[in-house]
């Protein structure tokens, strides 16, 4: 708060000398009259109005000796003139503050001009009311709420969707993916199989639990294998060599018939060893054989 002088009306002289006795501009005779000193000389009212009154830095128009006269850092006001500029109260018995543009206001209409205005409510945000600071803006603290359930957000984490803020759970609940396993959000990172999320330690083995994101896998019935648990565990075993038929590597290629599968390669007849693959067979007992060694049999 800042503070004035208040300087009027101003006590006048009254000369009661015998001897002549002048006004220092207009040399009238101030014998038995009113007067006021200026810089220890005595000037009549009339010279006074004129010649040396302040002007009142709000109407622009001279303090005259019978005004009273409030002035503060170099300023001068009529006493009616000293008021809020923005309420228009009058200030000359209360505390005020002079802003950098020169305008005198109340304290409260002080503390309003200078400080900013909420971005949810739009009123002045006082000194000392707790608020919330984004993006160079601010809100007070009970507005600064999520979009979706209303709630203020205060020292909560939060994300933001275009110019809305959310609270994490309700962000979550209205823009994130979810796992098609476990059905709970996807906060971060994940990865997508045949177009569907996934949480990154959701996406396992189905016996060993080893993750499979960048490893070899198959999918078996709705569910996933590494490649050694699902050799060990649900490959077939190839009729000829006994091993897994998994459909990797020298095992793309497989023969089936009736309940037995092979790997392409060890389709081959028990005698000669000619591959029977797309060709004509006999089988006999666990042998296979083609049609010229079964005539032999």
């Amino acid at each position: 708060m800042s503070y004035y002088r208040h300087s009027g009306p101003r006590s006048y002289l009254s000369s009661t000398m015998t001897e002549r006795f002048d006004c220092f501009y207009c040399r009238d005779n101030l014998q038995g009259k009113k007067y006021v000193k200026k810089d220890d000389k005595p000037v009549c009212v009339r010279c006074f109005d004129k010649l040396c009154a302040n002007t009142c830095a709000e109407c622009r128009k001279p303090i005259g000796a019978d005004a009273k006269e409030l002035n503060h850092k170099n300023r001068h006001w009529h006493e009616g003139c000293f008021r809020c500029a923005k309420c228009y109260k009058p200030l000359a018995n209360e505390p005020f503050q002079a802003k950098d543009d020169g305008k005198i206001m109340c304290g409260k209409c002080g503390d309003r001009d200078g400080s900013p205005r909420c971005q949810g409510c739009y009123k002045v945000i006082t000194p000392g009311c707790k608020n919330v600071e984004y993006k160079h803006k601010v809100w007070h603290e009970e507005c600064f709420t999520c979009f979706e359930c209303k709630q203020p957000i205060r020292t909560q984490s939060f994300l933001t969707k275009g110019d809305d803020m959310y609270c994490t759970p309700c962000h979550e609940k209205k823009f994130a993916k979810h796992c098609v396993r476990c059905k709970e959000a996807i906060t971060s990172g994940g990865l997508t199989y045949q177009d569907q999320p996934w949480h990154s330690e959701c996406f396992v083995c189905h016996t060993c639990k080893k993750p499979l994101a960048g490893a070899r896998f198959t999918a078996h019935e709705d569910q996933f294998y590494c490649v050694d648990c699902y050799k060990s565990d649900v490959a077939k075993k190839c009729s000829g060599c006994q091993n897994p038929i998994t459909g990797f590597g020298r095992g793309t290629n497989v023969v089936n018939y009736e309940d037995k599968s092979w790997h392409e390669y060890c389709f081959n007849c028990k005698k000669c060893s000619l591959s029977m693959a797309h060709k004509r067979f006999v089988i006999n007992g666990e042998d296979i054989y083609c049609s010229d060694c079964a005539k032999k049999l």
